[in-house]
């Protein structure tokens, strides 16, 4: 449920960036970082291992400006990808208002995927929210690799519910902001 403080006219939106280790959810947030005017964000937190990878999670606020008559700030986080990370991931997932859902297109990834998702929809689950009313929209990351699975593959392996979904390199940047605007576009309107 979004943040809304009615004296100032602000809200804030939670979204997070969920899926297995290493499939680009950390390399999306540094992307759009990287695109949005400094003026417009915060600084972004990202701590990580000596091996890169996530350590608790990683933070940037966008504002998105005037939604109506109130400023509207979205706050991304990414999960750790991590199985051991779960605490972790039940903790960032609290209060969210919207999901997207990072797979790796790598064929031996498949497995790895699956069972993120599985575990984003027992997480969910046990912080009281339904997956089914929540925004979410699915990327197939790393469409640029050698032996990347088919989109209609990894459709009917992750996607049974016909979620949006997006194609996406994220270290080049295909996909990212598209995938952004789609899940902004979903907690907007169920702003209502």
């Amino acid at each position: 449920m979004p943040t809304t403080k009615p004296n100032a006219r602000e809200i804030d939106c939670k979204v997070v960036y969920y899926g297995p280790a290493a499939s680009g959810k950390t390399t999306n947030l540094r992307y759009v970082h990287g695109r949005l005017d400094p003026a417009t964000r915060s600084e972004l937190i990202a701590p990580t291992t000596d091996g890169d990878k996530t350590l608790f999670f990683d933070f940037v606020a966008v504002d998105m400006g005037m939604v109506g008559e109130y400023r509207t700030r979205f706050h991304l986080f990414t999960v750790p990808g991590q199985v051991r990370s779960n605490d972790t991931r039940l903790v960032v997932l609290r209060g969210v208002d919207g999901i997207i859902f990072v797979a790796d297109s790598s064929a031996d990834r498949l497995d790895a995927n699956a069972e993120s998702l599985h575990n984003l929809e027992q997480n969910l689950a046990a912080i009281g929210v339904d997956i089914s009313a929540l925004p979410c929209v699915v990327q197939y990351n790393k469409r640029d690799l050698a032996g990347a699975l088919s989109v209609n593959e990894l459709e009917a392996a992750l996607n049974p519910g016909g979620l949006p979904a997006y194609e996406a390199v994220a270290i080049n940047g295909r996909g990212v902001l598209e995938t952004l605007t789609a899940i902004s576009k979903q907690v907007i309107t169920a702003l209502g």
